[in-house]
């Protein structure tokens, strides 16, 4: 598990709050980055970057994301907007009909995501960026915020977290970001940077099974703060964007039960989302 101490000492010092926005360098197979033109009511549309119909509550997409005032991120489109996804009480997904009470829940996936597509093969590199708003998490709770989920439901290639892991609370600092691969093993954590923009990337090798994560702060450059680590990146699938916040307690049925607070907001705020091709080691940075 590597700190986010020796990563500080790459990404260098950048003005506080701004980012130029830079273009992506590799072929984009998959792209959820946010036009000027894209207002609230684009969401429930199939005019949106992102599937209109999930994953959420009964709200709209357009009762639930924001387009915050704040600088573009890195990899954003020339004029684009990052978008803030929110949660509150209202966040209940019910996929079958059941609804996922211990959960509260908004993810974004991109449009043409559809679990089988071209960014389940070969070397793919997901590329994210990430800002924090006033509306805090309460990270006494686990909260997956990126997370690629195989197609058949059964487990996730990936995580980007943040809160204390149920059953494992001491294993990181709860107030740090985390990176977990499939089998919930932590290959990365290190503390959030307040008031910028914060980019990560991790590139999926679908044939050799292993994975790399890269980061930086503002505009400066990512750089690869892990290595090559191993990980099963099997099952095909798609990657979600947003909130998931799971329940506090001693439960068994997590996703059904557990506590939740009322009367909550909480949100973060993304942008520069897009999937590459990243064979011949091609990564944006």
């Amino acid at each position: 598990m590597i700190s986010l101490i020796s990563a500080f000492a790459l990404v260098g010092a950048v003005s506080a709050g701004q980012c130029k926005v830079a273009a992506p360098s590799c072929p984009i197979v998959l792209d959820g980055r946010v036009p000027s033109t894209a207002t609230l009511a684009t969401f429930d549309t199939k005019a949106s970057p992102f599937d209109p119909d999930n994953v959420r509550g009964p709200q709209k997409w357009s009762e639930i994301l924001k387009l915050p005032k704040v600088p573009a991120s890195k990899f954003d489109l020339p004029g684009g907007q990052p978008v803030e996804v929110v949660i509150n009480d209202k966040s209940i997904f019910s996929p079958g009909g059941k609804p996922q009470n211990g959960f509260r829940r908004a993810g974004l996936i991109i449009a043409a995501n559809n679990g089988s597509d071209p960014s389940t093969v070969g070397i793919k590199t997901f590329h994210w960026s990430v800002r924090q708003t006033e509306k805090k998490l309460n990270t006494s709770h686990e909260y997956i915020n990126v997370w690629h989920e195989r197609a058949d439901y059964n487990g996730n290639q990936f995580n980007f977290e943040t809160g204390a892991l149920i059953g494992r609370e001491t294993l990181t600092k709860k107030d740090d970001w985390k990176v977990l691969g499939k089998d919930d093993k932590v290959i990365w954590s290190g503390a959030k940077v307040e008031g910028q923009w914060e980019n990560f990337a991790i590139t999926l090798d679908y044939t050799k099974n292993t994975t790399q994560l890269y980061y930086s702060v503002g505009n400066a450059p990512l750089k690869n703060i892990t290595g090559v680590v191993s990980n099963d990146n099997s099952g095909g699938g798609q990657m979600q964007i947003g909130l998931l916040k799971k329940p506090t307690g001693n439960v068994k049925d997590i996703p059904h039960e557990g506590y939740q607070e009322s009367n909550f907001e909480e949100s973060l705020t993304f942008g520069g989302i897009f999937v590459e091709d990243s064979i011949n080691g091609c990564v944006s940075k």
